[in-house]
């Protein structure tokens, strides 16, 4: 069992006991084990001192995405991008889907999924990936915009561009919490292909969103587009 878990969080793993050992304690029992264990560092010992940036205040007001590579499947498949879409207000994952690479194409296809099943946003949060940002500062045609830039433009989307990781710091975090998180679910599950991971992840995002979601600081109003 110490095998299983070893890599796994408190929170995780406590969650995993339960689930698949049948095995009820509670997190900060599973914390101790494994700080005596050395299995964990204590929240003294990982503390930093960033300051965050305030959340906005309604579902839909700003949505932060971002593409993670990475050995999803570990050893049991290839590594690719996983697209990562984050309500700002609620940390609500909106869309997780697994990708060859960072591209045009497959943003727009994750915009279409997206724009499907929530509607329109106020604006997207992005860094400055060329399928964000133009990269020539002289670029002429395409009013200096992307091509998706343009059609978040005719959809009435504003996109915003961090000038740094720490900038969207709430996608950063939540890619740091996928890769661990997400990478170990489809451990668990056998899960070695694309195919088999997108099949996976409407599941993993409903549990998640259970778990972590929280109730943004103006909950009855929606700044999302129908």
């Amino acid at each position: 069992m110490r095998e299983r878990y070893a890599d796994f969080g408190p929170t995780l793993a406590t969650e995993k006991l339960a689930e698949r050992d049948g095995l009820h304690v509670s997190r900060e029992t599973v914390r101790s084990w494994m700080v005596d264990a050395g299995l964990w560092l204590s929240r003294k010992q990982r503390r930093t001192f960033r300051q965050p940036r305030l959340r906005r205040e309604a579902y839909g007001e700003l949505v932060q995405i971002d593409g993670s590579e990475h050995r999803w499947f570990e050893d049991r498949g290839p590594p690719c991008s996983l697209l990562v879409f984050v309500d700002d207000a609620t940390g609500k994952l909106m869309q997780l889907r697994f990708v060859r690479s960072e591209s045009a194409f497959t943003y727009f296809e994750a915009l279409e999924l997206y724009l499907t099943q929530h509607g329109a946003p106020i604006a997207f949060y992005s860094d400055k990936h060329s399928v964000f940002r133009v990269a020539k500062k002289d670029a002429k045609g395409g009013q200096g915009m992307t091509q998706f830039g343009r059609a978040l433009c005719e959809l009435n989307i504003e996109i915003l561009c961090a000038n740094s990781s720490q900038a969207k710091g709430r996608v950063e975090r939540m890619n740091r919490t996928l890769q661990d998180r997400l990478v170990k679910e489809l451990r668990l599950c056998g899960i070695d292909s694309m195919e088999a991971g997108n099949a996976f992840l409407p599941s993993f995002m409903e549990d998640y969103n259970a778990r972590f979601a929280i109730v943004p600081a103006r909950p009855d109003t929606q700044a999302v587009i129908l």
